[in-house]
């Protein structure tokens, strides 16, 4: 048998992240590499007590298909925890926002169609759209964000005009930066007055540390945003379930595409949420997340501190969220580190999978939730001797290779 694969195939990547799972299960392995939440925060009886009552009270629609928009009520839920006035007839239900990212790419993404992201940016965003073989430009950003000048040289202008920024706002994945309120006033503005449209990621928001983030850009411009958001990180992964806020303009091709891919997200899914969040549940139980992460957080930023002195590693604080990132001293390598790294008993994910283009391979994401503070000190320790038993070699090799040369 002859199997003649789709030329979009070729576009298709393995997530370096996922790939790095399989070898953080090796026992001993103590990692810093996935973004997964912390198995501590997941309310186990609150969803055992919501199953049984959805199974007792509902339990022949809660098994049944159901309607590719979602489940109403949790569709309401969605739009009044929104800061601005949003329908719910705008929400889509999504088998995980890493889907609304998906049903975005099928829709708004022809080939060779421009879309911008930031520098660097979630990995998952960029696998997502590459299938749909698009000209993924980076855009210029710092600590602060996107920078907006650079936005607008970017764009483009008729046919390659861009057809979305890709942004992550809050405690981004992979570098954990909060954009300040200066930078979303300017972005959101450049972006209304290029008519470029935001693709606005927000899985982390709500796990801010000591103050909420601000606005989100969609509060500023609804018509021009699409705004996704997922239960992932403020209740439980294995549910699957995240959702999308779209314009009338384009919400009902979101629903089609997402009717061709699996007619609709879990039911029984998405009435346990419902019934889980009803009364205030997320106002109660995410602040005991915010606190178990800024514990770890803060393990990890004095371990840093301790083990890393003199070596020249440079890290940032990061406000919230669940990623810390760091970029190593002139010389190293963060893919180069990484197996000796292992074979200390450590890993991380290299920082380049997360860049459109010119990678920093100087750079490293570290996830520092589902570590506890003795594991940090552990891990933080072994990564440092990592660090300068290859700062140690370094000078041998360039020494080496010039030998060669001459």
């Amino acid at each position: 048998m002859t199997w003649t694969l789709a030329a979009r195939t070729r576009r298709m990547t393995s997530s370096a992240i996922r790939d790095l799972l399989k070898l953080t299960e090796r026992p001993g392995i103590i990692s810093f590499a996935g973004g997964l939440p912390s198995p501590k925060a997941f309310p186990v009886p609150e969803f055992a007590a919501a199953c049984e009552k959805v199974l007792r009270e509902d339990g022949q629609s809660a098994l049944q298909y159901a309607a590719t928009e979602g489940l109403p009520a949790l569709r309401e839920f969605v739009a009044a925890s929104l800061p601005w006035d949003a329908d719910p007839a705008q929400v889509l239900i999504t088998t995980g926002s890493q889907q609304g990212l998906d049903l975005v790419a099928k829709v708004l993404i022809d080939p060779g169609s421009r879309i911008l992201v930031e520098t660097p940016t979630y990995l998952g965003g960029l696998q997502a759209f590459a299938p749909m073989e698009p000209t993924v430009v980076a855009v210029a950003s710092d600590d602060d964000g996107i920078d907006a000048d650079d936005l607008a040289a970017r764009t483009g202008d008729g046919a390659d005009r861009a057809r979305f920024l890709y942004v992550l706002p809050n405690f981004q994945n992979p570098t954990g930066r909060t954009m300040t309120e200066a930078r979303r006033a300017a972005l959101a503005s450049r972006a209304e007055r290029l008519g470029l449209p935001l693709l606005e990621d927000n899985p982390y928001g709500e796990l801010w540390f000591d103050a909420p983030p601000p606005a989100p850009l969609t509060a500023r411009n609804p018509e021009g945003c699409l705004y996704m958001g997922s239960f992932s990180k403020v209740l439980a992964p294995g549910l699957r379930l995240g959702y999308v806020v779209a314009p009338p303009a384009i919400h009902g091709r979101l629903v089609q595409a997402k009717q061709a891919a699996d007619l609709h997200s879990p039911s029984f899914n998405q009435r346990v949420v419902a019934e889980v969040v009803k009364d205030g549940f997320l106002d109660r139980h995410v602040p005991t997340i915010r606190a178990l992460y800024r514990s770890q957080r803060d393990a990890m930023l004095a371990a840093l501190g301790r083990e890393m002195a003199g070596l020249d590693v440079r890290w940032n604080t990061p406000a919230g969220g669940m990623f810390l990132w760091l970029r190593l001293p002139e010389g190293l390598t963060a893919t180069a580190l990484l197996p000796r790294a292992v074979e200390k008993g450590v890993a991380f994910v290299p920082g380049e999978a997360f860049y459109a283009e010119q990678p920093d391979p100087r750079t490293l994401r570290l996830s520092f939730v589902t570590a506890s503070a003795q594991q940090i000190d552990i891990g933080i320790a072994a990564l440092a001797a990592a660090v300068r038993e290859s700062l140690d070699a370094a000078p041998a090799a360039r020494l080496s290779d010039r030998a060669e040369i001459l």
